[in-house]
């Protein structure tokens, strides 16, 4: 196809497209004009249904604000109702039915609430204000009630039920009666308490576990209620007089210094003893059961709980501690010593249930007066030490032992020192509290000055003696008994091995005194050198005259040294021993020489008296303390 023809069939096209666009926008223009038609209709009809619109979404309106109203009169009707039926369970009071009668509070305190948001109404505001009053007085009731719970179920634990939650160990003999004495005199040198560390101490139950939620419950709504001061009047009134009670039943007694210092020693060791039981069943114990009770039934009110625990124990921890205070504060003397370590180590003992259940603020007085009794004790102790050292020094007892044997005050002292060793942990313990330093240092100076004071007072004693040959017996009695019992004790770890071979050696140092004192004038009867006589050339006269000395010295010194008394068996012994193994030969050679000149006169009798085996008998009775024991009994 040429260029002309293309162009003409591209003209007859657009042709035939511009009279389609012209057919359209007729058609366009047309459907406008019947759309403008029908927009005017309808805005027209709009105008004519718009009062009708109006009064319909008015009854609307009308009709829900009546549902609304309705409902909002049955939910009114619904709380009168409600608490129409909690007023009747409020009126007949809460001992029929209690948990009953805490619901009907709980919906008297919804029905309040809903009323006080819906004041609008006029007739719920005499409602408003008589459930409030009704609230009051049910509140009133419930302490009533709290108080008449807490008072049936309260009542003053036996010993036998204390006794019976302690660890086997510490709980009292089946024949005990009274004030359980047999914890105090000697019985607590034992230390029964020793090894507790593993015991299984039972908390008591002082209230019913099933009565506890009840008075939770009746706590909570007086707190709720504003009523904690009420509340805390109320379960410190009754659960004070409880627990003092408990105590005295106990036997715990509210005794000052000078009540203290008025006692006989033998009572006032019996009630310290005892008083070591009540502070462990105390704290232990009641103390904790009680912290335990009133933790529950206080549960949601810290501040109110530490109160009322702090206000139930204040008085009985006062009874307890004011013993304590007393002993520590009366007069020092040596035999408190080691009552004041058993309450220093009770002390010690409890410290950490001290600690805990006297944590919060309100107990800060009796935690910290439980504390200053434990470092008053100490200090008490530590004094007491001096005074014992100083009174082994300066003791001036007059009276001698006449058979030269252990005087008592070394039996005393060397008791005191063992018995010290018992509390070797709780020495080491106090030392480091009052003075700080080696514990273990302090302790074995002591022991070394208590002995130093002991052998200077037995150095004074020893004096006493007209015979000085008593006196080195007395002394070498005395050295070896000491020796021998720190040997035997835990004070020879701290004195050592040289402060005992030392004394071992004074021991001997004493028998060889004796023995040249008692001796060397009979020896001298039996030996004949340096007498003039050339050795060998003694006469008949002199023989005699020889012997008759030495019969009259030995028997005279066996009459008055088979007075005397070596107490100790093998130091006997071995004196004994000594002796003959000087005098036996020197005797027998004596007489195997000159015998002969005797035997062959007249009545040889009357000079040679004894054989050796009579000698070595009589030996045997020495240091006996026969004929002076014969003489006591007389």
């Amino acid at each position: 196809m040429g260029v002309p023809q293309a162009m003409d069939s591209l003209k007859t096209r657009a042709a035939s497209i511009r009279e389609s666009l012209h057919k359209s926008q007729t058609i366009t223009d047309s459907m406008v004009s019947i759309l403008g038609s029908f927009d005017h209709r309808l805005s027209a009809l709009e105008t004519a249904m718009r009062p009708t619109q109006i009064r319909t979404h008015s009854i609307r309106r009308a009709h829900e604000n009546i549902d609304k109203t309705l409902k909002v009169t049955e939910d009114i009707l619904a709380e009168f109702e409600l608490s129409r039926k909690a007023e009747a369970k409020i009126l007949r009071g809460p001992h029929e039915d209690l948990e009953s009668y805490l619901d009907a509070i709980n919906q008297l305190k919804r029905n309040i609430n809903f009323f006080s948001k819906n004041k609008g109404f006029k007739s719920t505001h005499g409602v408003f204000s008589h459930a409030n009053n009704l609230l009051s007085k049910a509140i009133l009731k419930l302490e009533d009630e709290f108080r008449q719970i807490l008072s049936n179920y309260s009542k003053p634990i036996e010993p036998d039920r204390l006794f019976d939650c302690l660890p086997n160990n510490l709980r009292p003999s089946s024949s005990a009666s009274g004030n359980h004495d047999e914890s105090g005199g000697k019985k607590q040198s034992e230390h029964p308490v020793k090894g507790l560390e593993k015991a299984v101490f039972t908390t008591p139950t002082l209230i019913p576990p099933r009565v506890l939620p009840l008075l939770h419950d009746l706590a909570q709504q007086m707190i709720q209620a504003g009523h904690q001061q009420q509340l805390f009047t109320i379960y410190g009134d009754v659960r004070c007089s409880v627990v003092e009670h408990s105590l005295r039943k106990l036997g715990v007694e509210k005794l000052n210094k000078d009540d203290v210092q008025k006692m006989q020693w033998e009572v006032l060791e019996a009630k310290i003893g005892n008083w070591i039981h009540y502070m462990r069943i105390a704290v232990k114990l009641l103390f904790t059961g009680e912290k335990k009770i009133c933790d529950q039934i206080f549960e949601d009110s810290d501040s109110l709980r530490e109160q009322c625990f702090a206000n139930v124990s204040m008085n009985s921890v006062a009874m307890l501690l004011s013993f304590g205070e007393a002993i520590a504060k009366s007069k020092r003397s040596p035999e408190k010593l080691f009552v004041l370590l058993d309450m220093y180590e009770i002390m010690r003992e409890l410290q950490p249930e001290i600690a805990i259940l006297f944590a919060s603020k309100h107990c800060t007085e009796m935690r910290d007066s439980a504390f200053n009794l434990t470092k008053r004790l100490a200090n008490t102790a530590q004094e007491t030490f001096g005074d014992f050292e100083e009174a082994v020094e300066k003791d001036a007892t007059k009276t001698a032992v006449l058979d030269g044997t252990v005087h008592p005050l070394t039996s005393y002292v060397i008791n005191y020192v063992k018995f010290l060793f018992d509390y070797q942990s709780t020495l080491k313990q106090l030392f480091e509290e009052v003075d700080g330093g080696d514990p273990e240092a302090q302790l074995a100076t002591l022991t070394t000055r208590i002995m130093t004071a002991l052998q200077n007072n037995l150095d004074g004693k020893s004096k006493q003696y007209k015979d000085p040959a008593l006196t080195q017996l007395f002394l070498m009695n005395n050295i070896h008994y000491i020796v021998r019992s720190i040997r035997r004790s835990e004070a020879k770890d701290l004195l050592g091995d040289d402060w005992v071979q030392i004394h071992r050696r004074i021991v001997q140092q004493h028998a060889n005194q004796y023995k040249r004192i008692s001796w060397a004038k009979i020896l001298q009867c039996l030996t004949v050198q340096g007498d003039g006589t050339g050795g060998g050339n003694l006469s008949r006269a002199m023989v005699k005259d020889r012997y008759k000395t030495f019969n009259v010295n030995f028997e005279e010194l066996h009459q008055r040294q088979s007075q005397w008394t070596v107490p100790d068996s093998e130091l006997r012994e071995s004196l004994r021993l000594a002796v003959a193994e000087v005098l036996l030969p020197a005797y027998r050679s004596f007489i195997k020489r000159w015998g002969p000149l005797i035997e062959n006169g007249k009545n040889p009798q009357k000079y040679i008296r004894y054989t050796p085996e009579d000698l070595e008998r009589m030996l045997n009775e020495f240091f006996e303390g026969k004929i002076w024991n014969d003489q006591q009994k007389r």
